[in-house]
């Protein structure tokens, strides 16, 4: 490792090491020396990358104890960097779960406020994801399509809450769309499920769109249970 955000680096090691469970909680974590030869860094790195990893919750550390693994519980699940460290880790279909519920508890009714509250400039956005999910080429693009049609739904919810929530789980949704998204008759339905929510936006029908939105995220239930049912 070099560079300037070389720091950032090892965080992001360590921090996705302590996320699929090298280091379970309560683990006393190697301490500055051998983190230091282990990744060919200074120890100025490692200290500047355990500070980040103790700002997210992951990790405490005390004098002539060093640094080890806090609780679950303690972990500030909604940041970037832990969101995308937790989809990448061999847990990460529960998570994935989680997520599905979470947009089970807040899309119905962002829906239904963007389409009382929805400006011109708003619909635009969600209109241009929709087209690129029905224009996509690749199931990548199709998925970068996808997650900015539901996080332009939020931004069109007027909610000033609901933006950066939206913005901080973009990570995981990707991750999700990756999971779910299928190159046969599937993605044709899923691609209807969402016109229905654009039109229903569209229109400003609140009623409709809530109750599109929660169409779909049956569909994506019923997605996610598919690879459990072929293990």
């Amino acid at each position: 490792m070099s560079g300037p955000s070389v720091h950032m680096s090892l965080a992001d090691d360590i921090g996705l090491k302590i996320v699929r469970g090298d280091y379970p909680p309560g683990s006393i974590l190697p301490n500055e020396a051998q983190w230091a030869e282990n990744f060919d860094v200074s120890r100025t790195a490692v200290r500047e990358a355990i500070k980040i990893l103790m700002a997210k919750g992951l990790l405490a550390s005390r004098p002539k104890i060093g640094s080890w693994v806090e609780p679950k519980e303690r972990w500030n699940l909604l940041d970037r960097d832990v969101l995308s460290w937790y989809a990448a880790s061999p847990d990460r279909l529960q998570f994935l779960k989680t997520v599905q519920e979470f947009r089970h508890i807040l899309e119905p009714e962002a829906a239904a406020l963007a389409a009382n509250r929805r400006s011109s400039e708003q619909m635009a956005e969600i209109n241009a994801a929709l087209r690129d999910m029905q224009q996509a080429s690749t199931l990548q693009s199709r998925i970068q399509a996808d997650t900015r049609f539901h996080l332009a739904i939020l931004h069109a919810s007027g909610n000033d809450l609901l933006v950066p929530l939206g913005a901080l789980i973009e990570s995981a949704l990707n991750h999700l769309f990756q999971l779910v998204t299928r190159e046969d008759s599937s993605s044709v339905h899923a691609l209807k499920l969402h016109e229905d929510i654009e039109k229903s936006i569209r229109l400003r029908r609140p009623n409709a769109a809530r109750n599109a939105v929660r169409r779909l995220l049956a569909n994506t239930d019923e997605l996610i249970a598919q690879p459990e049912r072929k293990a």
